[in-house]
Formats: C-alpha cells, structure tokens, sequence
C-alpha cells in the first residue's frame, strides 16, 4: 500500500505535464473531508492517505506519494439537494435566510449565487419548502464551504478554485507608562543615589595684623 503524506492544493506550482500523467483518485465529500482514509487510484493501486488533522482534500488537488507518484483528485457526484428561490413567490434573498438557518445547524453547505447545495435531509428539506424555497433531488459534485479558522487556514470557492490564507490581524504594542513616585507612594524600590554637585570653596591668604 502506497502511503500520502503530502497534499499540493490545485496542483499549485507543478507543470502542465506532470498533472497530465498523475493518476486520478475519485472520492466523494464523505471521504475528502476525512484527514485519514484507504482508497484506490486509477492504476488500481491501493493507498493509505494519511494528512494533517483537520484538511480537507478539494477537487484538483494533488497527492504526492512516499515514491514520488501523484494522484489527482477528482471529486465524484452524489446525491444532494439543491436550494433555489421559489419562481412563483419566492426572492433572491430567501437564499440568504435558508443559509443563515442552515448554518445555525451546522451543516455543511455549497454556496453560489443562485443556489445552495447540502446533503439529503429531509426534515431539513421539509423546513425550507416552508420557507417557500424550491428543493430538489440532485446527483452532483458536493464542495461545501470550509471552516474560517479550519486547520488548512482556508475556505473553498468552486468559482475561484483556491484556498486563501487567513489574513493575521496586527497586535498594537503599548508602551509602558513611566512610573511617577508621589509623596504618599509606599513603594519599597531602591533608587540610585544622586550625583553631589561638587561646590566651589574659596581660600582667601590670612594677612598677619599689626598690633
């Protein structure tokens, strides 16, 4: 059995050809989600997948082998239900509505402009015929959105095809304020001792008086 250890997402940075002659690994969202799985590639090859906790493989990435071979993800149809607004009284913005209750749910869901994907579920199905949505049986590939603090630091976009990097938020640094000893301060601090101002003293010559 083969063993992955590397993941490239897209395939970012390896030439034209190389993508060409990989083999390909058809897995669905069941099994891309998961950072530890056994699966067999095109060339029938057994492999034992094993990846970061917390990443998940999209469509278009690349596996990179302990031998050097690489194996291209495709992601495989299956069944989900797609979410539309009704065409008879429904609005664009009810998609917005069923995305914020599903996600309250947590359930993994795709989003494009003009539909929402999730997995069968049919008390959810059932909500959002009530919510006047259209809901349909579908046979599709699944790409739901990522996590933002997901351990691959990224969300997923079919429509641009990449991860992006979380952006680090700047910490201010404070400058500590100087301390001020008052008259009533009880602070034991040991303090340095002054310099003495050295003082002029003049000597004047004694004159022997007369008498």
């Amino acid at each position: 059995m083969l063993q992955i250890s590397k993941l490239i997402p897209q395939g970012a940075g390896l030439a034209p050809i190389l993508l060409k002659r990989a083999s390909t690994l058809e897995l669905d969202w069941d099994v891309r989600q998961k950072s530890r799985f056994e699966a067999t590639d095109s060339l029938g090859r057994p492999l034992g997948v094993f990846l970061p906790r917390g990443t998940l493989v999209r469509d278009g990435d690349v596996l990179l082998a302990e031998d050097g071979s690489m194996m291209r993800v495709i992601a495989a149809p299956q069944a989900l239900l797609r979410i539309t607004p009704s065409t008879t009284h429904g609005k664009p913005s009810d998609l917005i509505r069923a995305a914020y209750h599903l996600g309250n749910r947590h359930v993994p869901i795709e989003l494009q402009p003009d539909h929402l994907k999730i997995e069968p579920d049919h008390v959810l199905a059932d909500m959002l015929r009530a919510m006047h949505l259209t809901v349909q049986e579908v046979h599709e590939v699944f790409e739901p959105e990522g996590g933002a603090y997901s351990s691959a630091g990224h969300g997923y976009s079919p429509a641009d095809g990449h991860a992006h990097a979380p952006v680090a938020t700047p910490v201010p640094i404070v400058p500590a304020t100087a301390h001020v000893h008052g008259p009533d301060c009880r602070h034991d601090h040991g303090h340095a001792p002054q310099a003495i101002k050295p003082v002029a003293i003049q000597i004047h010559p004694h004159t022997p008086h007369s008498h």
